[in-house]
Protein backbone atom coordinates (compact mmCIF):
# COMPACT_ATOMS: atom_id res chain seq x y z
CA UNK A 1 0.00 0.00 0.00
CA UNK A 2 1.29 3.22 -1.08
CA UNK A 3 1.53 6.01 1.42
CA UNK A 4 1.81 9.49 1.74
CA UNK A 5 3.24 12.42 4.01
CA UNK A 6 2.72 15.72 5.34
CA UNK A 7 5.66 17.12 3.22
CA UNK A 8 3.88 16.38 0.32
CA UNK A 9 1.07 18.82 0.82
CA UNK A 10 3.27 21.60 2.59
CA UNK A 11 0.05 22.48 4.68
CA UNK A 12 0.29 23.69 7.91
CA UNK A 13 -2.93 22.05 9.29
CA UNK A 14 -2.50 18.75 7.00
CA UNK A 15 1.08 19.02 9.18
CA UNK A 16 0.73 19.70 12.39
CA UNK A 17 -2.64 18.92 13.16
CA UNK A 18 -4.22 16.41 11.31
CA UNK A 19 -1.55 13.59 9.96
CA UNK A 20 0.31 13.37 13.34
CA UNK A 21 -2.83 12.09 14.90
CA UNK A 22 -3.70 9.49 12.30
CA UNK A 23 -0.64 8.42 11.32
CA UNK A 24 0.37 4.38 11.88
CA UNK A 25 4.11 5.22 11.72
CA UNK A 26 7.54 6.77 9.96
CA UNK A 27 9.57 6.15 7.01
CA UNK A 28 9.80 6.71 3.40
CA UNK A 29 7.30 8.85 1.76
CA UNK A 30 5.97 7.10 -1.78
CA UNK A 31 5.34 10.27 -3.26
CA UNK A 32 7.36 13.27 -2.47
CA UNK A 33 10.35 10.60 -1.45
CA UNK A 34 11.09 12.43 1.77
CA UNK A 35 12.29 10.40 4.53
CA UNK A 36 11.39 9.68 8.19
CA UNK A 37 8.08 11.34 8.03
CA UNK A 38 4.56 10.65 9.53
CA UNK A 39 2.77 8.17 6.68
CA UNK A 40 -0.47 7.53 5.77
CA UNK A 41 -2.65 6.13 3.22
CA UNK A 42 -3.90 8.46 0.87
CA UNK A 43 -7.48 7.44 0.90
CA UNK A 44 -7.99 8.43 5.06
CA UNK A 45 -7.56 12.15 3.64
CA UNK A 46 -10.83 11.47 1.82
CA UNK A 47 -12.86 13.40 3.44
CA UNK A 48 -10.83 16.53 4.40
CA UNK A 49 -10.11 16.72 0.63
CA UNK A 50 -14.05 16.43 -0.31
CA UNK A 51 -15.01 19.40 1.37
CA UNK A 52 -12.10 21.47 0.25
CA UNK A 53 -12.97 20.30 -3.10
CA UNK A 54 -16.79 20.99 -2.84
CA UNK A 55 -15.99 24.87 -3.63
CA UNK A 56 -15.06 24.15 -7.10
CA UNK A 57 -17.72 23.72 -9.73
CA UNK A 58 -16.83 21.78 -12.87
CA UNK A 59 -16.13 24.18 -15.94
CA UNK A 60 -15.13 22.86 -19.46
CA UNK A 61 -12.80 26.23 -19.65
CA UNK A 62 -11.57 25.84 -16.00
CA UNK A 63 -8.28 24.17 -14.97
CA UNK A 64 -8.03 20.51 -13.15
CA UNK A 65 -8.21 20.20 -9.77
CA UNK A 66 -4.74 20.00 -8.73
CA UNK A 67 -3.43 23.38 -10.52
CA UNK A 68 -6.27 25.06 -7.99
CA UNK A 69 -5.13 23.65 -4.93
CA UNK A 70 -1.76 24.91 -6.24
CA UNK A 71 -2.51 28.01 -6.68
CA UNK A 72 -5.12 29.34 -4.25
CA UNK A 73 -3.75 26.98 -1.14
CA UNK A 74 0.05 26.10 -2.17
CA UNK A 75 -0.67 22.74 -1.79
CA UNK A 76 1.59 20.42 -3.22
CA UNK A 77 4.50 22.36 -2.31
CA UNK A 78 6.94 19.90 -2.52
CA UNK A 79 9.32 20.53 -5.01
CA UNK A 80 9.12 16.31 -6.38
CA UNK A 81 5.05 17.10 -6.06
CA UNK A 82 4.66 18.56 -9.87
CA UNK A 83 0.94 18.22 -11.55
CA UNK A 84 1.12 14.73 -12.69
CA UNK A 85 2.70 13.26 -9.69
CA UNK A 86 0.55 15.62 -7.95
CA UNK A 87 -2.68 14.42 -9.72
CA UNK A 88 -1.91 10.92 -9.02
CA UNK A 89 -1.66 11.74 -5.38
CA UNK A 90 -4.59 13.05 -5.25
CA UNK A 91 -6.42 10.56 -7.41
CA UNK A 92 -5.62 8.11 -5.11
CA UNK A 93 -7.01 9.97 -2.02
CA UNK A 94 -10.11 10.73 -3.32
CA UNK A 95 -10.14 6.80 -5.10
CA UNK A 96 -11.62 8.82 -8.46
CA UNK A 97 -8.33 9.30 -11.32
CA UNK A 98 -11.09 10.61 -13.99
CA UNK A 99 -12.04 13.29 -11.80
CA UNK A 100 -8.49 14.52 -11.52
CA UNK A 101 -8.75 15.39 -15.46
CA UNK A 102 -11.63 17.25 -15.53
CA UNK A 103 -11.54 20.98 -15.58
CA UNK A 104 -13.31 23.04 -12.98
CA UNK A 105 -13.53 26.64 -11.96
CA UNK A 106 -14.06 27.93 -7.84
CA UNK A 107 -17.70 28.27 -7.01
CA UNK A 108 -18.66 32.31 -7.56
CA UNK A 109 -20.67 31.89 -3.93
CA UNK A 110 -18.24 33.25 -1.93
CA UNK A 111 -16.93 36.84 -2.41
CA UNK A 112 -14.64 39.15 -0.35
CA UNK A 113 -16.29 41.82 1.37
CA UNK A 114 -13.53 42.90 3.75
CA UNK A 115 -10.91 43.82 0.92
CA UNK A 116 -13.22 46.30 -0.80
CA UNK A 117 -14.11 47.67 2.63
CA UNK A 118 -10.18 47.85 3.60
CA UNK A 119 -9.36 49.97 0.58
CA UNK A 120 -12.00 52.58 1.22
CA UNK A 121 -10.97 52.62 4.77
CA UNK A 122 -7.26 52.91 3.90
CA UNK A 123 -8.30 56.07 1.76
CA UNK A 124 -10.61 57.43 4.36
CA UNK A 125 -7.62 57.25 7.04
CA UNK A 126 -4.80 58.32 4.59
CA UNK A 127 -7.22 62.08 3.71
CA UNK A 128 -10.65 61.88 5.54
CA UNK A 129 -10.93 61.10 9.16
CA UNK A 130 -7.96 59.82 11.45
CA UNK A 131 -9.53 58.81 14.17
CA UNK A 132 -14.06 58.94 14.05
CA UNK A 133 -14.58 56.95 11.27
CA UNK A 134 -17.08 56.76 8.76
CA UNK A 135 -16.36 53.19 7.01
CA UNK A 136 -15.76 50.77 9.83
CA UNK A 137 -14.23 47.17 8.92
CA UNK A 138 -15.84 43.67 9.97
CA UNK A 139 -13.70 43.76 12.85
CA UNK A 140 -15.10 40.14 13.97
CA UNK A 141 -14.16 39.16 10.76
CA UNK A 142 -10.92 40.55 10.88
CA UNK A 143 -9.49 39.00 14.11
CA UNK A 144 -11.30 35.38 12.58
CA UNK A 145 -8.82 35.76 9.52
CA UNK A 146 -5.86 36.81 11.90
CA UNK A 147 -6.05 33.45 13.83
CA UNK A 148 -5.29 31.26 10.84
CA UNK A 149 -2.21 33.20 10.63
CA UNK A 150 -0.03 32.12 13.16
CA UNK A 151 3.49 32.99 13.72
CA UNK A 152 5.01 29.30 14.01
CA UNK A 153 8.00 28.15 14.47
CA UNK A 154 10.29 31.70 15.22
CA UNK A 155 13.39 32.16 16.24
CA UNK A 156 14.06 33.33 19.86
CA UNK A 157 17.29 35.32 18.97
CA UNK A 158 16.69 38.08 16.78
CA UNK A 159 18.60 41.38 15.71
CA UNK A 160 18.24 45.35 15.22
CA UNK A 161 20.80 47.65 13.98
CA UNK A 162 21.94 51.20 14.34
CA UNK A 163 24.09 53.00 12.34
CA UNK A 164 27.70 54.51 14.06
CA UNK A 165 27.85 57.95 14.70
CA UNK A 166 31.61 58.16 15.92
CA UNK A 167 34.23 56.05 16.64
CA UNK A 168 31.91 54.29 19.67
CA UNK A 169 30.02 51.40 19.91
CA UNK A 170 26.84 51.77 20.69
CA UNK A 171 26.31 49.51 24.03
CA UNK A 172 23.30 47.38 24.36
CA UNK A 173 21.09 50.07 26.29
CA UNK A 174 21.20 52.16 23.74
CA UNK A 175 20.47 49.38 21.11
CA UNK A 176 16.10 49.24 21.54
CA UNK A 177 13.50 51.53 20.32
CA UNK A 178 13.83 55.78 20.88
CA UNK A 179 12.17 56.94 23.91
CA UNK A 180 8.47 57.96 23.61
CA UNK A 181 9.36 61.38 23.10
CA UNK A 182 11.48 60.61 20.21
CA UNK A 183 9.59 58.14 18.43
CA UNK A 184 8.60 58.88 15.50
CA UNK A 185 6.66 57.11 12.78
CA UNK A 186 7.14 53.85 11.57
CA UNK A 187 5.77 50.73 9.92
CA UNK A 188 3.47 49.53 12.80
CA UNK A 189 3.85 52.07 15.69
CA UNK A 190 2.42 55.28 15.49
CA UNK A 191 4.48 58.87 16.64
CA UNK A 192 5.01 58.55 20.49
CA UNK A 193 4.12 54.57 20.95
CA UNK A 194 7.84 52.72 20.52
CA UNK A 195 7.57 49.56 19.52
CA UNK A 196 10.83 47.21 18.84
CA UNK A 197 12.25 46.82 15.04
CA UNK A 198 14.19 43.54 14.76
CA UNK A 199 15.58 41.37 12.03
CA UNK A 200 15.45 37.47 11.36
CA UNK A 201 19.36 37.78 10.89
CA UNK A 202 22.63 40.30 11.01
CA UNK A 203 21.88 41.73 7.76
CA UNK A 204 18.16 41.50 7.63
CA UNK A 205 18.51 44.34 10.15
CA UNK A 206 21.06 46.06 8.94
CA UNK A 207 19.40 46.38 5.51
CA UNK A 208 16.50 47.90 6.95
CA UNK A 209 18.20 51.12 8.45
CA UNK A 210 19.27 51.56 4.64
CA UNK A 211 23.26 52.20 5.11
CA UNK A 212 25.55 53.62 2.68
CA UNK A 213 28.78 51.62 1.58
CA UNK A 214 31.51 52.37 4.22
CA UNK A 215 29.58 52.80 7.13
CA UNK A 216 29.84 50.76 10.10
CA UNK A 217 26.85 49.17 11.68
CA UNK A 218 26.23 48.22 15.35
CA UNK A 219 24.01 45.05 15.38
CA UNK A 220 22.45 43.88 18.32
CA UNK A 221 21.43 40.72 20.09
CA UNK A 222 17.47 40.35 21.29
CA UNK A 223 16.32 37.19 22.97
CA UNK A 224 12.43 37.03 22.68
CA UNK A 225 11.73 33.65 24.98
CA UNK A 226 8.58 31.96 23.62
CA UNK A 227 6.11 31.99 23.97
CA UNK A 228 5.77 34.68 21.28
CA UNK A 229 1.99 35.23 20.11
CA UNK A 230 2.19 36.76 16.70
CA UNK A 231 0.51 37.17 13.60
CA UNK A 232 2.86 36.34 10.34
CA UNK A 233 1.77 38.09 7.64
CA UNK A 234 4.75 37.07 5.09
CA UNK A 235 2.77 34.93 3.09
CA UNK A 236 -1.24 33.82 3.55
CA UNK A 237 -1.87 31.87 0.82
CA UNK A 238 0.78 29.69 2.24
CA UNK A 239 -0.01 29.43 6.04
CA UNK A 240 -3.87 29.62 6.07
CA UNK A 241 -5.01 25.71 6.02
CA UNK A 242 -8.49 25.08 4.70
CA UNK A 243 -8.87 21.52 6.78
CA UNK A 244 -8.98 23.13 9.70
CA UNK A 245 -12.23 24.15 8.98
CA UNK A 246 -15.06 21.61 8.87
CA UNK A 247 -17.95 23.45 6.78
CA UNK A 248 -17.63 24.54 2.91
CA UNK A 249 -18.89 27.65 3.21
CA UNK A 250 -16.15 28.72 5.82
CA UNK A 251 -13.55 27.27 2.99
CA UNK A 252 -15.06 29.36 0.62
CA UNK A 253 -15.31 32.65 2.24
CA UNK A 254 -11.47 31.81 3.64
CA UNK A 255 -10.88 31.15 -0.26
CA UNK A 256 -12.14 34.71 -1.41
CA UNK A 257 -10.15 36.21 1.53
CA UNK A 258 -7.09 35.94 0.90
CA UNK A 259 -6.57 38.54 -1.19
CA UNK A 260 -7.55 41.04 1.64
CA UNK A 261 -4.90 38.88 3.92
CA UNK A 262 -2.33 39.39 1.28
CA UNK A 263 -2.94 43.17 1.19
CA UNK A 264 -2.72 43.30 4.87
CA UNK A 265 1.09 41.93 4.16
CA UNK A 266 1.67 44.23 1.40
CA UNK A 267 0.45 47.68 4.06
CA UNK A 268 3.70 46.44 6.23
CA UNK A 269 6.39 45.44 3.26
CA UNK A 270 6.28 48.17 0.23
CA UNK A 271 8.43 51.03 0.51
CA UNK A 272 7.67 54.22 1.81
CA UNK A 273 9.58 57.40 1.12
CA UNK A 274 10.74 59.20 4.37
CA UNK A 275 8.86 62.13 3.41
CA UNK A 276 5.54 60.57 2.70
CA UNK A 277 6.07 58.43 5.75
CA UNK A 278 3.61 60.47 8.34
CA UNK A 279 0.67 59.88 5.42
CA UNK A 280 1.53 56.58 4.30
CA UNK A 281 2.37 54.61 7.64
CA UNK A 282 -1.00 55.08 8.68
CA UNK A 283 -3.19 52.43 7.13
CA UNK A 284 -0.15 50.04 8.68
CA UNK A 285 -0.53 51.58 12.05
CA UNK A 286 -4.00 51.20 12.32
CA UNK A 287 -3.47 47.50 11.37
CA UNK A 288 -0.76 47.08 13.74
CA UNK A 289 -2.95 48.62 16.15
CA UNK A 290 -5.28 46.47 15.65
CA UNK A 291 -3.34 43.32 16.17
CA UNK A 292 -2.19 44.66 19.55
CA UNK A 293 -5.67 45.09 20.47
CA UNK A 294 -6.86 41.45 19.50
CA UNK A 295 -4.21 40.26 22.38
CA UNK A 296 -1.34 39.68 20.08
CA UNK A 297 2.61 40.24 21.21
CA UNK A 298 3.72 41.53 17.58
CA UNK A 299 3.15 41.16 13.73
CA UNK A 300 6.22 39.19 11.35
CA UNK A 301 6.19 40.67 7.84
CA UNK A 302 8.85 40.23 5.37
CA UNK A 303 11.50 42.12 4.11
CA UNK A 304 11.17 44.86 1.55
CA UNK A 305 15.17 44.53 1.26
CA UNK A 306 16.25 42.00 1.99
CA UNK A 307 15.26 38.03 2.43
CA UNK A 308 14.73 37.72 5.95
CA UNK A 309 11.60 38.27 8.14
CA UNK A 310 11.31 41.61 10.26
CA UNK A 311 9.14 41.07 13.81
CA UNK A 312 7.63 44.58 15.34
CA UNK A 313 7.26 43.56 18.56
CA UNK A 314 4.49 45.92 20.95
CA UNK A 315 6.08 45.46 23.92
CA UNK A 316 10.00 45.79 23.69
CA UNK A 317 10.27 44.87 27.85
CA UNK A 318 9.92 40.73 26.21
CA UNK A 319 13.12 41.41 24.35
CA UNK A 320 16.20 40.63 26.22
CA UNK A 321 19.22 42.65 24.71
CA UNK A 322 22.65 40.56 24.21
CA UNK A 323 26.12 41.39 22.96
CA UNK A 324 26.43 44.01 20.08
CA UNK A 325 28.79 43.47 17.32
CA UNK A 326 29.85 45.66 14.71
CA UNK A 327 29.76 45.38 10.83
CA UNK A 328 31.36 46.91 7.91
CA UNK A 329 28.92 47.98 4.95
CA UNK A 330 31.17 46.80 2.10
CA UNK A 331 28.19 47.27 -0.93
CA UNK A 332 24.70 48.53 -1.36
CA UNK A 333 23.51 47.33 -4.26
CA UNK A 334 20.57 49.38 -5.97
CA UNK A 335 17.99 47.81 -8.78
CA UNK A 336 16.14 50.37 -10.83
CA UNK A 337 13.58 50.00 -13.34
CA UNK A 338 11.70 52.37 -15.64
CA UNK A 339 8.71 54.18 -13.57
Amino acid sequence: MTKCCPECFGDRGLGKDIIPLISDGRGACDFCKSTDVELVPPRILADWFQLLISIYEPDPNGKSLVEWLKEDWQLFSHPHMDVAHSKELLGEILDDGEIVRRSFSPSERYKSEVLVRWETLRDELMYKNRYFLDQPLDTDRLKELLSHLPADDLPSLWYRARIRTGDVTYPIGDMGPPPKRLSSHGRANPPGIPYLYVGSKPDTAVAEVRPHTGEIACVAEFRIEPPLKAVDLRNPRKLVSPFLLGDAGAIGQLRADIPFLERLGEELTRPVLPQGAAIDYVPSQYLCEFIKKSGYDGVVYRSSVSEGMNLALFNPDKAVGGNVAIYKISRVSVDVQPA
